[in-house]
């Protein structure tokens, strides 16, 4: 008679991946460097607030932008112009993870940089179950999308520190209710930060990078950004 024995062994393969994210979160706030994850749709206008950003925060901070992407360089060009950047391209997956990150930070070569932007792949689901090793993290929501986006894709929401509405500019023309798209933010996660903002016209920078510049101060302090939940 054959005996059949089954071993199960429970094991999470992304703790290491934690792991290591949690200590370069503490050696970026060390070393003064805020970093700020950045989730939007395709299209919401990511790059575009970098690049803006980049210009307004120039007097205030030096600032760095790791941009994820599943293929092309071509935001990293449109935003080298505005700060050092650097393409991180997946090749077919979704979403950004630790190590591609932490390789991308080690080829910056940028270790005076204040604020580090990372820009990953536009998708609302799977780029907010990982943790890049961010102090902060954002959710772009543009006017173009539709005020619904909070409550279809909570997660995104629920983990972020702030949300940022892009194209304030189209508000004429699109069928999108800014307050309505922050009660429903703010039904999921109740301190979330909201900006409205546009880039071409550019407005509503001053709010947003005032708001950047205290998450930093408060990791000088070695307090959080905010907590995950």
């Amino acid at each position: 008679m054959t005996t059949v024995r089954v071993i199960t062994v429970e094991r999470d393969v992304q703790a290491q991946a934690r792991e290591s994210a949690a200590e370069f979160r503490r050696k970026m706030a060390e070393q003064g460097t805020l970093v700020v994850n950045v989730l939007s749709s395709p299209g919401a206008g990511k790059t575009s607030l970098l690049a803006a950003t980049a210009d307004h925060l120039h007097a205030r901070a030096r600032v760095a932008v790791l941009v994820g992407d599943i293929a092309t360089d071509r935001d990293a060009q449109r935003l080298a112009a505005h700060a050092p950047a650097l393409q991180l391209t997946t090749g077919g997956a979704c979403h950004l993870e630790f190590p591609l990150v932490e390789q991308g930070w080690d080829a910056l070569k940028a270790p005076e940089i204040e604020i580090l932007f990372i820009e990953n792949i536009g998708n609302l689901v799977c780029p907010a179950s990982f943790d890049l090793g961010e102090h902060c993290r954002i959710v772009l929501l543009s006017t173009t999308e539709g005020d619904d986006k909070p409550a279809k894709y909570p997660k995104a929401f629920r983990t972020s520190h702030a949300m940022v509405v892009s194209k304030c500019d189209l508000l004429p023309y699109v069928p999108f209710e800014p307050t309505r798209a922050a009660a429903d933010a703010r039904r999921i996660r109740p301190d979330l930060e909201v900006f409205e903002t546009s880039t071409r016209p550019v407005a509503g920078l001053e709010p947003w990078c005032d708001f950047l510049m205290a998450q930093r101060e408060r990791i000088l302090r070695g307090e959080p950004c905010g907590q995950r939940r």
